[in-house]
């Protein structure tokens, strides 16, 4: 006999456990149906070291930030977990726009400084800025596989069911809901699926039954093995702290970060945003570092980064899956309901789109128009 769940949630990456986590403390029958296991090492969720931030040029994204930092305070305090870890950040660069950035922290109340080059390189000897800095002390580093096992943890102590070693191949509608299939023969039932696939979506979609107007609404989805390097610190006992940052020049947007338990705690995580190569979905990933891309943050660490060793010591491959405008998908037909944070800055928004998601498959609540282009395209044909 098949195993049935009211809602069923598949994938255990930052966004699946959240919705999870949100669907099963409001009292829901929920199962997690898992590739792998939670925060799996191929896929977009493992590790340590993420940025948290408030700086965002779109006031949307800045003010629901505020939102979800609310919902992971809960969610560390109940789960005894230390989730972010402070230490501020930096965003510099022509086009990065630190006044904008400024502008809008401003009108969300958040606390920041708009620093002259030179006075931020008194401050941070470790970085060579080529224009004024923005700077808000309350951005940090998250522990994205913590984050993610505490709200597994919280789902499961509300009842959920966690599976794992279920690789979703697609599914089918039924009288009652949904059947989904595994690759190793498995069927499981469901009255609501929620899809939280990461970059196995784009594989998945023709799979999910659904209907062909809703699927054509979708924006393009794309999927790249990014790559990212860690650099030890020059004067690791002495030097000043390390800030997370940002610096988005013409020629290459690079981000840094304190690395955290991924490598040992011994340097700064570097790399260039969108630098890697496009795959058709994460299936395809090779975890083959770049030699180009390696090449081209090795460069930047020698021109911008003095305070670091410009040899890494540890590199690795992450998957990036990005919509065009960078927003989320978040979208329903059906009973069946697609998440996908998206475009490399997901992480700090995982409760808040766990409690988006379990809105909107439940009915609760509908969620920014924004993360529903499907529907709004089948809507106003």
């Amino acid at each position: 006999m098949t195993d049935f769940s009211d809602y069923v949630v598949v994938g255990a990456g930052l966004a699946g456990a959240a919705t999870a986590w949100q669907l099963a403390s409001r009292g829901h029958q929920v199962t997690i149906l898992e590739r792998n296991v939670p925060a799996s090492h191929d896929a977009s969720s493992h590790g340590s070291a993420r940025i948290f931030r408030y700086a965002y040029p779109d006031p949307f994204y800045a003010h629901a930030v505020q939102e979800s930092k609310e919902l992971g305070d809960v969610l560390a305090l109940d789960s005894g977990s230390r989730l972010i870890t402070p230490a501020g950040a930096a965003d510099f660069g022509v086009e990065r726009h630190p006044r904008l950035l400024a502008g809008v922290l401003a009108a969300e109340g958040i606390e920041h400084e708009l620093l002259g080059a030179d006075e931020a390189s008194a401050r941070w000897p470790q970085i060579a800025f080529d224009t004024e800095v923005l700077w808000h002390p309350d951005a940090g580093v998250i522990d994205a596989e913590t984050a993610v096992n505490a709200m597994v943890d919280q789902a499961v102590r509300h009842g959920a069911r966690l599976l794992t070693g279920w690789p979703l191949q697609g599914l089918a509608k039924t009288a009652s809901g949904y059947r989904l299939h595994s690759a190793t023969g498995e069927t499981f039932d469901a009255g609501n699926v929620v899809i939280s696939a990461g970059g196995w979506l784009p594989g998945l979609l023709g799979e999910l039954s659904l209907p062909s107007g809703f699927l054509a609404g979708l924006p393009e989805i794309t999927v790249r093995q990014e790559q990212a390097f860690h650099f030890r610190y020059r004067e690791p006992e002495t030097a000043t702290p390390w800030p997370t940052f940002i610096h988005k020049r013409a020629d290459i947007q690079v981000y840094g970060l304190p690395g955290g338990r991924d490598a040992d705690f011994a340097g700064q995580k570097v790399a260039e945003y969108n630098g890697g190569r496009f795959l058709p979905s994460a299936a395809a990933q090779t975890g083959d570092v770049d030699p180009g891309n390696r090449g081209r943050v090795v460069d930047y660490v020698r021109r911008f980064l003095p305070g670091l060793d410009p040899e890494p010591y540890a590199e690795t491959t992450c998957l990036f899956t990005n919509t065009p405008n960078e927003d989320f998908i978040i979208d329903r037909v059906h009973n069946l309901t697609i998440v996908s944070p998206c475009s490399g800055h997901g992480a700090k928004f995982a409760p808040l789109i766990g409690q988006w998601a379990a809105d909107l498959a439940t009915g609760a609540a509908n969620v920014p128009l924004r993360f529903r282009t499907a529907t709004t395209a089948v809507s106003s044909r």
